[in-house]
């Protein structure tokens, strides 16, 4: 979905599962950047998505990694293989070390492992399990903090939002007004909601995060899941986060 001439949003569904990942392309037509890569073995159906939206080039220009969760990180090894340069990947330093192998996600929960095995091939599954291990080299290049304004996309403010998990960051597209939530946000049944509970270790921090949203003149805003929300942002923020203490 075209979000603004410099933004688009994928629809990313995950076979067998029923859930549909919204994954970010931010650039143009032949120099574009990532903004999260999906479930593992998804490389083959994000590079497909983007090609059907017009893009001409072969590979993003640099990867962003909103958080270390297996839903946003699962493609990035083998983008990393199949790039035939250097492909900068940005994250948090607070979730780097999960990223790169250092220590075990926090979230990977026993039945996720269990439908990764199941839907990807042994083969593909001992090269997941490698990728994010100490035994693999470090997949993160770039390190971002609150406040960063990176040079791409015509700039892209960092959010430093933790609470879903401690490195957890939003992206601010000021050109096209666009937050770009990750899990910050979830959109359910049309309705803009906070994180998703069973999923947020601490929710109480998290929506201390989502105020820092009302700094922001938001007109659209794309969450992970759920996909695209406009409206009375600001309202509905006040609304999220009216009994954090």
């Amino acid at each position: 979905m075209k979000i603004s001439q410099e933004l688009k949003m994928l629809d990313l569904s995950v076979p067998g599962s029923g859930m549909v990942l919204h994954p970010v392309v931010i650039g143009s037509k032949d120099s574009w950047v990532l903004v999260d890569t999906g479930m593992p073995g998804q490389y083959g159906a994000i590079k497909e998505l983007v090609q059907q939206a017009g893009y001409t080039a072969l590979e993003p220009e640099s990867i962003i990694l909103t958080h270390q969760d297996v839903d946003h990180v699962g493609s990035l090894p083998q983008f990393l293989a199949e790039s035939r340069e250097t492909l900068e990947v940005y994250a948090h330093i607070d979730d780097q070390p999960y990223i790169d192998g250092e220590l075990p996600f926090i979230k990977l929960r026993p039945q996720v492992v269990d439908m990764l095995r199941k839907s990807l091939t042994e083969k593909e599954y001992t090269e997941f399990e490698r990728a994010f291990s100490k035994e693999s080299p470090a997949q993160v290049t770039r390190i971002v903090a609150d406040g960063d304004i990176l040079p791409l996309g015509v700039g892209l403010t960092v959010i430093h939002t933790p609470g879903h998990t401690p490195g957890h960051i939003s992206l601010y597209h000021a050109n096209s007004k666009t937050l770009i939530a990750g899990d910050a946000l979830t959109v359910n049944n049309g309705e803009l909601c906070g994180p998703n509970p069973p999923v947020t270790p601490d929710m109480n921090l998290a929506l201390k995060s989502v105020r820092k949203f009302k700094d922001y003149d938001i007109e659209a805003i794309i969450c992970y899941h759920g996909g695209v929300f406009r409206g009375d942002i600001q309202k509905r923020i006040d609304e999220l986060t009216a009994d954090v203490q």
